[in-house]
């Protein structure tokens, strides 16, 4: 079980760093921001491990590890996940993060909450969901080309390429080939870790809701991570910030909306009175992280990052003290 768990680490590694590469070369290629290009190619490809999880989940009779997983992993992508990213590299904060993506996301947490508090997201549920998505993501890159296109036209010259990117940018369908390469190395990385672990946990005798909110979560936000960091250090932190609020997005109103279309699914009340709060509270403090300040820096991810120890503190110690079941 160990193999499998390092295997997949590995992969994602190698995947993230051909995914990161791909999408600024189609950014570039196709005049989307990589800002977009985070919201919408690169989150949607990192969030494809908690779709198939969900799925398989909800499918095989297990709601808890179906929300748990996603509940888990909005909490892991903004406490852990930037957290890290902004101890590697500070992020400074584009406009339309603060104005566009952060109050898609905020809307996306307050739609889930509500619909989850009766203890099922409902058919129709998952429906408005995923049709919100649909519509904003194509007002988004509809909206990102325009604008790319005007401030070429002004400037009449490509802007900001670097030797690397202007050869990727120059081969669209190497572009492509990067983005296959990683977003199936992330599907299969992400597979090995997450059983690899889960395996793990199990053989320790953890519990399902559990093994959802950390084990399961954390795996499949290891692309988001990777993603992530590869893009900080590579100085892409518009894709940074937006895979990780385009990856929250995404697991709400795809992951659980498609879910929900297939099956309705059951969210117990262990989840609607505790970890559920969690991913609220968390999504709402982002909002003077990322509007105080140009940038969210090292002490900003430091307070992130012990967020997340301090809920995964207080998860065990619950655990501790509820005892065997």
């Amino acid at each position: 079980m160990y193999f499998w768990l390092i295997l997949g680490l590995v992969t994602l590694i190698v995947a993230g760093e051909f995914l990161v590469r791909g999408a600024v070369g189609i950014a570039k290629r196709f005049h989307i921001s990589t800002l977009v290009i985070g919201m919408t190619v690169i989150s949607f490809g990192t969030s494809a491990p908690e779709l198939l999880v969900c799925l398989d989940a909800a499918m095989g009779g297990h709601p808890e590890i179906a929300i748990g997983n996603v509940v888990g992993s909005n909490i892991a992508n903004i406490a852990l996940v930037l957290g890290l990213t902004v101890l590697i590299l500070p992020i400074v904060v584009d406009r339309n993060s603060k104005r566009i993506d952060l109050p898609m996301m905020l809307l996306a947490t307050a739609l889930f909450a509500v619909f989850a508090l009766d203890g099922e997201i409902q058919r129709y549920e998952g429906a408005i969901l995923f049709v919100i998505l649909v519509a904003f993501t194509y007002w988004l890159i509809r909206n990102s080309r325009r604008k790319t296109k005007k401030e070429m036209a002004a400037a009449a010259i490509d802007v900001n390429d670097d030797d690397e990117v202007a050869k990727v940018k120059d081969k669209p369908l190497l572009s492509i080939l990067f983005l296959l390469i990683g977003f199936t190395g992330l599907l299969f990385g992400a597979d090995w870790l997450v059983h690899g672990a889960i395996d793990i946990a199990t053989h320790f005798g953890m519990e399902e809701r559990v093994i959802a909110v950390t084990v399961v979560a954390f795996g499949t936000s290891i692309p988001e991570l990777i993603t992530s960091g590869v893009a900080a250090i590579k100085g892409e932190t518009d894709i940074s910030i937006g895979n990780l609020i385009g990856s929250n997005v995404f697991n709400i109103m795809a992951v659980i909306g498609l879910t929900a279309i297939i099956r309705p699914i059951g969210v117990s009340s262990s989840i609607i009175s505790s970890d559920m709060w969690w991913m609220i509270a968390i999504a709402v403090a982002l909002i003077p992280l990322m509007i105080l300040g140009r940038k969210i820096g090292r002490f900003k991810g430091t307070l992130l990052l012990g967020t997340y120890i301090a809920y995964i503190t207080i998860l065990v110690i619950s655990i501790v003290n509820a005892g065997p079941a």
